[in-house]
This record gives structure tokens, C-alpha cells and sequence, in this order.
């Protein structure tokens, strides 16, 4: 059968956002971008469900009618959670603005799916390292091999700077700056926003001899700190490289410390930094800052702190101190998955 023209238009955007404008304009990261694949393959895997033909692929398969059906066969047929629901509809939505600034005439698919109620999701708290578990994790690379090295180098940024699994990553060798009183690193994160974290001189001294080592006395600034053997020095190393190896730590740290887990995963760094930062007495709003969040209140779910401490921080915020804060918040195959391009 030979295929609709609106058939032929959605299947050039969804190649369009998925490998030109998603990677160069929204994300680099490979998370990101493989969870708006994920979401599209099972958009196209709903409709074939549908008895949906690729020649009968026309804008009204994105219609809301059709949105909340998906989400229900999510949660029903793929046992997916409520959060899983709600990352998917988020993709969604990114790719449905993304065709309608493309085409005015598609703006009310965007508009409809921004009315779509997210699910309800079971606040979950997330567990951080301790001290001593970040004390055995630092403790498990061999510093006599240049892999060993490299893994210590990166635990230590990972934890000094309680930056995400990307950020770290993705630092570049002229975003350190190590010769002056007062060491630091610049850390680009979501949407391009930098910020800057101090470096203590015994991660400072890790940092340098690891330089040194890999990229010798003249490193070139535009070369990744944390580079893929198969790229070279301007490509990289992958999150799922970093992340089979954090695991392998694990393994051999929880041994020795019980309060290792063993499936340890790169934000578990960044909590428990964050959380030790709260202890030492580091103002709820500076560790804000240092997180790289754009609101208070995400720093405060996510170091899941008690409903007091919420109100003193607001307070802080507004300068209130005396007033009572309380009330101002609340608490090629034929089908549909070929036909766009997508992998099964």
C-alpha cells in the first residue's frame, strides 16, 4: 500500500529529532537520548498494537486520545512504573514540540500532551554513600595501572564535586585549573549552565599526576580528562564503560565495608556528598548552588530533608527569619517501528 504523505513527513521527523536536533541541540547525553529513542520505539510498538499500518501513520496517532491509551498499555501491558510513565510522556512531549515548531499546524498535538496529568509517583529516598563506603570505593582501584589510576581520579572528582555521571565525563583538560591558590573545575551541566568547584590540594595532587601520566607535560585543553581507548583523547569515555566499573568496585569493596552496595550506581556519589555537606554545616541554599539545581525545593526532596528544615531554609531564602514560613508553601520489517527508523 502506498504510503500516506503525513506517513512519510512523521517518520523524516522522527529521524530528524532523534538524530540531528535531539544530539545537537538538546543533550549530549547518551542516557537522554536513548530514553527519547525508547519512548518513540514503544509509541510506534502501542500502535502496531493498534493495528496501526505504517501507510496509516497521519498526525492524529499523537492526538491525546491516543497519548493517555499509550500510557495506560505502559503501565497495564509493560508493567512499567508510574516514574517509568512519566519519563516516557516527557519524551513525548519534547518531540511533539520539536514537529510542531516545524509545523504550526501540529502545535495543538504539543499543546494537548502538556495537559496530560503525569502519575502519581511514591516519593522514594535515595540512598547515598557513607563515609566509610566512599572511603573503601577510593580504596579499591590499583594505582599501579594506568586503568586503576584513572578509576581513582575519577571516584575523587565524581565525589569532590557531587557532579553527575556526564558532567564528570564530559570534563575537558582547559576546565581544570590547578596552578593557582585556589584550584578548581569548571563543571558544565544541564543545559549548558556552568558552574565552579573548588578542589581540596590532596585531590588537586591525584588529579595533576594522572594529567601527567595520560597526557603528558603539554596536555592539549581540547582533549577529554576521561578519554575512550577506541575514540582517543577527543572522544569521550562512555557511561555504561564507567558504570561496569564503579560495579566492580563494589563488589570488592562491600567485602570490606557492608555499607557498600553492591549495585552501585555514579548518583550514589553525588548524595552522599551532598548529604555530608548538610553535616558539616554547608547552608541548604549554597549546597543548592554547588548541586547545580535551579530550584530550592529539588535540593530539598533529594537530600530528603525534614519539613522544618525546609521552612528555615525558605526562611533564609527571603531573609524571614522572625516570620513564620510555613503557609507560603505546599506541602523495513512493515511495521511502524521500521518504517520510522527505529530498532526493535
Amino acid at each position: 500500500m502506498r504510503n500516506s504523505n503525513d506517513a512519510v513527513t512523521i517518520s523524516r521527523y522522527i529521524s530528524e529529532f532523534l538524530y540531528d536536533y535531539a544530539p545537537n541541540q538538546l543533550t549530549q547525553s547518551e542516557c537522554t537520548l536513548k530514553s527519547y529513542k525508547d519512548a518513540l520505539t514503544l509509541y510506534m510498538q502501542f500502535l502496531e498494537n493498534e493495528k496501526i499500518k505504517p501507510s496509516a501513520l497521519t498526525k492524529a496517532c499523537f492526538e491525546k486520545v491516543y497519548i493517555e491509551k499509550w500510557i495506560r498499555w505502559l503501565k497495564e501491558s509493560r508493567g512499567c512504573s508510574p516514574d517509568t510513565c512519566n519519563v516516557r510522556l516527557a519524551s513525548i512531549r519534547v518531540f511533539l514540540q520539536f514537529i510542531s515548531n516545524r509545523d504550526v499546524s501540529l502545535l495543538y498535538l504539543h499543546q494537548d500532551a502538556k495537559t496530560i496529568k503525569r502519575q502519581k509517583c511514591i516519593h522514594k529516598k535515595v540512598s547515598g554513600l557513607t563515609r566509610n563506603a566512599v572511603t573503601e570505593m577510593l580504596a579499591s582501584p590499583d594505582p599501579a595501572t594506568d586503568i586503576g589510576k584513572r578509576d581513582l581520579v575519577f571516584m575523587i572528582l565524581l565525589y569532590a564535586t557531587a557532579g553527575r555521571l556526564d558532567e564528570i565525563l564530559s570534563i575537558k583538560i582547559g576546565q581544570l585549573h590547578l596552578s593557582g591558590k585556589k584550584p578548581y573545575v569548571t563543571i558544565i551541566g544541564k543545559g549548558g549552565k556552568t558552574r565552579t568547584l573548588y578542589l581540596l590540594p590532596r585531590a588537586v595532587a591525584h588529579i595533576k599526576k594522572y594529567i601527567v601520566n595520560v597526557h603528558g607535560n603539554q596536555p592539549d585543553t581540547g582533549a577529554y580528562l576521561f578519554y575512550s581507548r577506541v575514540g582517543g583523547k577527543y572522544a569521550k569515555l562512555t557511561e555504561p564503560a564507567m558504570d561496569k566499573r564503579l560495579k566492580k568496585y563494589a563488589q570488592e569493596a562491600h567485602k570490606r565495608c557492608a555499607d557498600v552496595p553492591v549495585n552501585i550506581h555514579a548518583h550514589q556519589f553525588r548524595h552522599g556528598k551532598a548529604s555530608h555537606w548538610i553535616e558539616d554545616g554547608i547552608n541548604v541554599l549554597q549546597v543548592s548552588f554547588l548541586l547545580g539545581h535551579e530550584q530550592l525545593e529539588t535540593t530539598m526532596i533529594y537530600l530528603d530533608i525534614t519539613t522544618e528544615e525546609k521552612a528555615k531554609a525558605l526562611a533564609t531564602l527571603e531573609n524571614e527569619n522572625d516570620k513564620k514560613v510555613s503557609k507560603k508553601w505546599k506541602n523495513p520489517d512493515g511495521s511502524l517501528i521500521g518504517f520510522c527508523g527505529l530498532d526493535k
